[in-house]
């Protein structure tokens, strides 16, 4: 993939200054432009679409990979009715105008999978980053330890775990974090546990808990926040409730 010109400058990118900061700040490249719906968000909110030497469009989840990016909202219901109407297209074409790779522009009719097999990815990644980084708790008693002491920030299960174990470390999690009475619950995961436990090394993972803070946002560079924009991204993409 080619490199252009400073990505900061390209139509599809708003800028945001923090007051009191000068506009060449590396704040000024906080906030994307959906090519498909026009609205701006948070760029870690949004889903980079990179494009290949050969003008083929892949999903770039790290918004990591050279050259200019076009970035879309995570809805996977919105990118399928704009393949079908040819609302993408077009707007892939604008995105990416002026490089050789666009006259060649392409993609799978199975893009949306592609994301969401990218954002999965992305996922089960960064719970294997933070698992070496000592900040994930499995086992369900040490969780329900950990949670009703309030040493859990973010708790999650797989989407084939029981009702009733759901139940009892969700009860344990709002003792934790003052919430009692509320009915405040853990995330099911869109992965179930053979997924999680190859991820995370370890036989059986069911439920498992991130370490931190409680009460904290979950958009701050915690562990917790972390993974919980990995878990927002995928579940808002695929049109389940993202955590709360």
């Amino acid at each position: 993939m080619r490199t252009p010109p400073n990505e900061c400058v390209a139509p599809d990118i708003v800028e945001r200054h923090a007051p009191g900061s000068d506009s060449g700040s590396a704040k000024s490249c906080a906030e994307r432009r959906c090519v498909l719906c026009g609205e701006s968000f948070p760029r870690e909110d949004l889903i980079r679409l990179a494009i290949s030497p050969t003008g083929e469009v892949l999903p770039d989840p790290q918004g990591k990979a050279p050259g200019r990016g076009a970035w879309i909202a995570p809805d996977r219901h919105r990118l399928e009715t704009a393949m079908s109407d040819g609302h993408l297209k077009r707007a892939l074409l604008r995105a990416f105008k002026g490089g050789p790779e666009a006259a060649k522009l392409s993609y799978s009719d199975n893009l949306p999978q592609q994301i969401a097999d990218a954002l999965n990815r992305t996922l089960l990644d960064r719970l294997g980053l933070e698992l070496r980084g000592g900040n994930i708790v499995m086992g369900s008693a040490k969780l329900a330890e950990h949670a009703r002491s309030g040493r859990i920030a973010l708790l999650l299960h797989a989407s084939d775990s029981s009702e009733d174990g759901r139940k009892k470390l969700d009860q344990a999690w709002r003792v934790g974090t003052d919430q009692e009475g509320t009915g405040v619950r853990g995330t099911v995961l869109p992965l179930d546990r053979e997924a999680l436990s190859v991820a995370l090394g370890r036989e059986n993972v069911v439920h498992l808990g991130v370490s931190g803070q409680t009460g904290r946002s979950q958009t701050s560079k915690t562990a917790s926040g972390r993974v919980a924009q990995a878990v927002t991204r995928l579940s808002r993409f695929l049109g389940n409730d993202p955590p709360t």
